[in-house]
């Protein structure tokens, strides 16, 4: 047997005979799913293998917005400040807009990410974090180097034939080096299918999938184009061209031009007309033909980098896991990138699943644990799916006002000139168009969806609560700010009593560790969470907040959130979500504790 190290240090030693690396974790995918999740183990000294089957890294620029909740996972193990810096800031994504072309006359826009100063405090209420523009491109370098620096071997050009199980639960991968042809086994404890859409993990447990009816296909169609003049007054990173008046081949009836590089780099998606099917062959003058008549300047210079299709899925797998082998991320859950959930969802598969991994690995919690990765994070895929696919529904009556899904050209004409004339019809379509927009507020300023995760496991403590409080009354809207086990740690900024460096309640928490917040009268919960740390063996950091304690609540943002007594406490999970919670002080509070903890464990 050879040991990771010493196996992928001699790449000459993969196809003899019998030869079998030993690791404990085995990643199959490199992408914002695989990569993120070697950066959240090896955060908890964990090492492995993360193999994927491409040459590198992302290639073209798929997944973009990054969200608060995500980059909430990469603060808590230092990725945040590098993350940001490599991305394009907030500001360059304030308005979505619905326009003739990139150049021409402009019908609508929306503020989006954050950006409407009528939803500032919303955003700003619900994490120390800001939306930013992270391609795939920048973001999986930025992940598969910090992985690999802290304990992880990263090869590509790697895939996975198949695997079985031994006797002794441990996994045997049959794995081929797709340059050399030769083929090795790693045996591992632990199995991870990031491996995408055509997960071949996935396949072999024969994980159902629940699936609905696609809508169709897009066009992905990578420009270097410098439209830099043309968005000094027309500021955002995602553009909906749409030309109703006029004639379009089938391939690409309307497309969204989305910013990659500011303002030089863009991705053209194309949409097809309904109706018209998916089997497009356009030439590449065809393509080049569409994205200039896009651009509406012929002047301008165009160089097309590259094109590739995909389908519009609406897929989340019934399970997540089965034994010690886990799915995360696009294996799990297939969708449009509408509200820009994707990669964010797939890194907090990720942040879900390590810590887990790490207290059963390090004999801190029982393997039971495991279980409530899939009730936890399944849940949360259905509606990603859901609110996705809806997101791309919620355009069609934008498509509607403006006269775009009639396939005469000369009724789109005779609707599209109504938003133009001083008639009771032009009033009508013109109020319906102003509706239509206002509705995809859904997905432009969706923190509800974002943000509003809850979870039900064993790995929640519920037994002290009664029912769970209803969802907001638009939970894609807004932001559920509650201490209730199961969902996130509210954010509330923080000082010390001389004023440093303000912090977010959520810093406190994380770092791989379970956190213990109180305030004025719970100085017994200090002394509750060192004794059960210590029998258990598991470090619980302790906090009091408030007048005179540890960290000021100036802004009293956190008395306002916390939903307990100065003197309860707020348990927090290493991911930052609320374990249990006390109201106030209660008798043989170590003791209650050492039962919550127990209980979260499977101890």
């Amino acid at each position: 047997m050879a040991t990771a190290t010493e196996f992928l240090s001699n790449r000459n030693t993969a196809g003899s005979p019998g030869r079998v690396v030993e690791t404990d974790h085995l990643i199959v995918g490199t992408g914002p799913a695989g990569a993120s999740l070697a950066c959240f183990l090896a955060s908890h000294g964990l090492k492995g293998i993360a193999i994927g089957a491409a040459p590198g890294s992302a290639e073209t620029p798929r997944a973009h917005i990054t969200n608060m909740a995500a980059l909430e996972c990469l603060r808590d193990i230092g990725l945040e400040e590098e993350c940001v810096d490599a991305a394009t800031k907030g500001d360059c994504m304030q308005h979505t807009r619905w326009c003739r072309s990139m150049t021409g006359e402009e019908f609508a826009r929306i503020y989006s990410w954050g950006n409407d100063p009528a939803r500032q405090g919303d955003y700003d209420a619900a994490s120390p974090c800001n939306h930013v523009d992270l391609p795939q491109t920048v973001l999986e370098p930025i992940l598969v180097r910090h992985a690999t620096l802290n304990g992880f071997h990263v090869r590509f050009d790697t895939r996975l034939i198949s695997f079985e199980r031994e006797a002794s639960g441990a996994i045997v991968s049959l794995i081929e080096d797709t340059i050399t042809k030769e083929t090795y086994k790693i045996r591992s404890k632990y199995l991870f299918g990031c491996d995408g859409a055509r997960s071949q993990v996935l396949r072999e447990l024969k994980i159902p999938l629940i699936k609905k009816p696609g809508q169709g296909l897009a066009i992905n169609i990578l420009v270097k184009v410098d439209l830099a003049h043309t968005v000094e007054h027309r500021m955002g990173n995602l553009h909906w061209v749409m030309q109703p008046d006029q004639d379009h081949p089938d391939f690409g009836w309307t497309a969204i031009v989305r910013m990659v590089k500011p303002w030089k780099e863009w991705m053209f998606i194309l949409f097809p007309a309904p109706g018209t099917g998916v089997e497009f062959n356009p030439t590449p003058e065809d393509y080049l033909k569409r994205v200039r008549e896009i651009i509406g300047d012929p002047s301008i210079s165009v160089e097309i980098l590259n094109i590739s299709k995909w389908f519009i899925n609406e897929i989340v797998a019934e399970y997540y896991s089965d034994g010690n082998i886990f799915c995360l991320g696009d294996a799990v859950h297939r969708h449009p990138p509408l509200n820009g959930l994707g990669s964010n969802t797939c890194i907090q598969d990720a942040f879900n699943l390590a810590w887990k991994i790490a207290y059963v690995s390090k004999g801190l919690a029982s393997p039971s644990l495991l279980s409530s990765y899939s009730l936890e994070r399944q849940p949360v895929g259905l509606g990603i799916v859901t609110r996705a696919n809806q997101g791309l529904r919620d355009h069609v009556p934008v498509w509607e006002a403006l006269g775009m899904l009639d396939s005469s050209l000369e009724v789109r004409r005779a609707r599209f000139a109504e938003l133009s004339a001083a008639t009771p019809e032009g009033v009508e379509r013109r109020a319906r168009l102003q509706k239509a927009v206002e509705g995809t507020a859904h997905e432009f300023h969706g923190v509800g969806v974002e943000m509003n995760q809850r979870y039900e496991s064993s790995a929640v403590y519920l037994a002290d609560e009664g029912p769970r409080p209803p969802l907001p009354e638009d939970p894609v809207l807004q932001h559920e700010i509650t201490t209730f086990p199961g969902c996130r740690l509210p954010h509330a900024w923080l000082n010390t009593r001389v004023p440093g460096k303000k912090l977010s309640t959520i810093d406190l928490a994380g770092h791989g560790k379970f956190c213990l917040l109180t305030g004025i009268g719970g100085g017994a919960w200090k002394s509750a969470a060192e004794n059960v740390g210590k029998s258990l063996g598991v470090e619980i950091k302790c906090y009091s907040i408030g007048w005179t304690q540890d960290y000021e609540d100036m802004y009293f943002d956190w008395a306002r959130r916390r939903e307990v007594q100065e003197d309860g406490c707020v348990l927090v999970r290493p991911d930052r979500f609320v374990a249990w919670r006390s109201k106030d002080m209660i008798p043989n509070c170590g003791e209650k504790l050492l039962v919550v903890m127990k209980s979260v464990l499977g101890l």
